[in-house]
Formats: structure tokens, C-alpha cells, sequence
């Protein structure tokens, strides 16, 4: 089984990394940050439809203060999602925003609604964290999804990532008679060679969500990644694979029922055979945000010793052995994938 061995230490964005923030575009100047969000005046317990409570705070502001507070979070919306475009500001209204009560982070989620079609998005505001960053960062460049995010001072900000939870899939949607067993193990494997290969850890249930897509005559299937706090940090090499986390027995019983091992080994090897090809795509953007990463302390130095002994057993490559960060360790990963995979 996988086991986190305690609380993550938060990293801060060093100087390297904020330059390569800035050289993309990730670094925003914005109006109001993390911090400011915490000076709410009142808050009340927020609960879903069924009447359970879940978690999170609706928090309130002082009425002399909510007008431009609300105007500085939709106008961080639009430098999310258009690029800064002012014009679109006229059409949202905030609803609501809420705090989370649980876990290490305790994000701000932001609800936005389009006056127009009464439409609504999220956005959520968190402390800035190093891991998190280069985990977005990575996720963008290696994996076939697109992630928007920015990055104010100590603020990040991350755009809602939607899908169903995989804990509730695995308990509403595992007895769907419509249900397409093969494709959605396909995919699974697919998912934890991803974090395996970039090194995402802590994918458990509650951390990816599963995105449904109907076709015209086949359901498919995608697990995202929606928590990148644990990215590099462990020294445990099963901790960066799914399947090791009791969370996701369901889906491992499934697949142990309708995958065989060389079906499971052609899916790993289709997964690593993507993954190297958008390294070459993004290669000038994947050595800029390496080279930093690389240089980058997140990780205490034991777990970056065990995790290389591991990594150079499972490989049977000693070169990893030579690696002095988690960044170097990622790096060596990729590395070996483009060349061995």
C-alpha cells in the first residue's frame, strides 16, 4: 500500500522559478491575493443538496468592502480564462465564496455566474506552494490535459478542473449498466503511468476526478489530476502510483477481472510512447521548467536518497543513483522514458 509519511512542508517559489513564471506568462499582477480573502467578516456552513455538510465556509465581507473585493475576483476570472479581457467583466457576478475547512491548503472557491445565460464557473485561490506550481506546470506539458493557472506573488490561482470525484464514481458509476468496464481500466493504467513517469504523488480517489464523454456509439473516459501538492515530494516510489492506494481498490478489482498483462503492458507502453512525443513537441518549454526544478530543494534529502535507490532498482538503471534533487530525479525519469520506452 501507498503511505504519505506526514504532513508536506509548503516550498516557496524561488527566484528561478518566478522568472520562468514571467517568461510564460503564468505571473499576473493582481488586486487581491490569498491573504485578503482570509479578512472575511462571517462565514456559514455550506451543504450540498442531499443536506450534508460539506466542508466548506461561505464566507462573507464587510459591505464596504465586498463591492471591490468582487470586483477583483472577477477580474482575476478573466485573466484566467481570456487572457485579461476586460469587456467581459459586465456579464459576471460572483455568487459566492467559500473556503475549504479540510486538508493542508485551505483554498478559496470562487463561483462565477454569467448574468447573461445564468451559467456558472469555478475558481479557487490558495497559497502559493513550489510543488504545486511545477506539479500544473508538468501537467500541462506531459499529460493530454490543459491547465490554466497563474501565479500573483504568494497567491496561485487554478482554474476548476471538472469531473466526477473519483470516490463517488467509483460508488455511483461502477454498476452503470452502460458502463464500458474495458475502456475505463484502459485509461487507469494509462493515468498511473502518467503520474508515475512525472512523479505526481498522493493519487488516491479523493485526489483525481473522472471526465465522461459521450460518442456517438462509445462512452470515453478520462482521471485527472486535480490535487499537485504532492508532486516529487516523497521518497516511496509507490506513492506515485495510483494503484497502490487502498482508495482505489475498485478500480484495481476491476481491472484485474478484464485486463490481461499484455493488454495492461500495451496500454503503459501507448501512455509512454505519448508522453515522449509531447516532450519533443514541448521540448524547449519541459528543459526550462527541468533546468529549474532541477536546482529546486522540495523535498527533505532522505526522501531524495530512497527514491533514487528505488527508482534505479525498478529500472535497473544506476543512473539515477547520481541524482541530488526530486527535480533531477524527474528529469532522469524522462529522460530514460524518450530513450527506453
Amino acid at each position: 500500500m501507498a503511505l504519505i509519511s506526514k504532513k508536506k512542508i509548503a516550498y516557496k517559489i524561488n527566484t528561478d522559478l518566478r522568472d520562468y513564471l514571467k517568461k510564460y506568462q503564468r505571473e499576473v499582477p493582481l488586486e487581491i491575493h490569498y491573504t485578503d480573502l482570509l479578512r472575511f467578516s462571517n462565514a456559514i456552513s455550506l451543504y450540498d443538496v442531499k443536506g450534508n455538510d460539506t466542508m466548506w465556509l461561505s464566507v462573507f465581507y464587510d459591505p464596504s468592502d465586498t463591492a471591490d473585493i468582487f470586483q477583483a475576483l472577477k477580474t482575476i476570472y478573466a485573466h484566467l480564462k481570456v487572457d485579461g479581457d476586460l469587456s467581459i467583466l459586465k456579464h459576471l457576478s460572483v455568487d459566492r465564496v467559500d473556503l475549504c475547512t479540510y486538508g493542508n491548503t485551505r483554498p478559496f472557491r470562487i463561483r462565477i455566474v454569467n448574468q447573461i445565460n445564468d451559467n456558472f464557473d469555478y475558481f479557487y485561490i490558495k497559497n502559493a506552494d513550489a510543488s504545486r506550481v511545477y506539479g500544473l506546470e508538468l501537467e500541462d506539458i506531459f499529460s493530454p490535459n490543459q491547465v490554466s493557472y497563474l501565479t500573483s506573488g504568494e497567491s496561485l490561482v487554478e482554474e476548476h478542473i471538472a469531473g466526477i470525484p473519483g470516490d463517488v464514481f467509483m460508488k455511483t458509476q461502477l454498476s452503470d449498466p452502460n458502463l464500458n468496464p474495458i475502456r475505463l481500466c484502459k485509461e487507469f493504467v494509462k493515468f498511473n503511468e502518467r503520474c508515475f513517469v512525472r512523479l505526481l504523488g498522493d493519487m488516491h480517489s479523493s485526489n483525481f476526478v473522472v471526465d465522461i464523454t459521450p460518442d456517438f456509439e462509445e462512452i470515453y473516459y478520462r482521471f485527472r489530476a486535480i490535487d499537485f501538492d504532492q508532486q516529487s515530494y516523497e521518497g516511496k516510489k509507490t506513492v506515485y502510483m495510483p494503484q497502490y492506494f487502498k482508495q482505489n481498490n475498485m478500480m484495481i478489482e476491476l481491472g484485474m477481472k478484464y485486463m490481461t498483462s499484455e493488454s495492461v503492458r500495451q496500454y503503459q507502453i501507448e501512455e509512454r510512447t505519448q508522453i515522449s512525443t509531447r516532450m519533443r513537441i514541448e521540448r524547449f518549454r519541459a528543459d526550462d521548467i527541468l533546468d529549474v526544478m532541477a536546482d529546486d530543494i522540495i523535498s527533505h534529502p532522505e526522501y531524495v536518497s530512497l527514491l533514487r535507490k528505488d527508482l534505479a532498482k525498478h529500472y535497473r538503471h544506476q543512473a539515477f543513483m547520481e541524482c541530488q534533487t526530486m527535480g533531477q530525479i524527474v528529469r532522469k525519469s524522462l529522460n530514460f522514458l524518450s530513450t527506453h520506452h
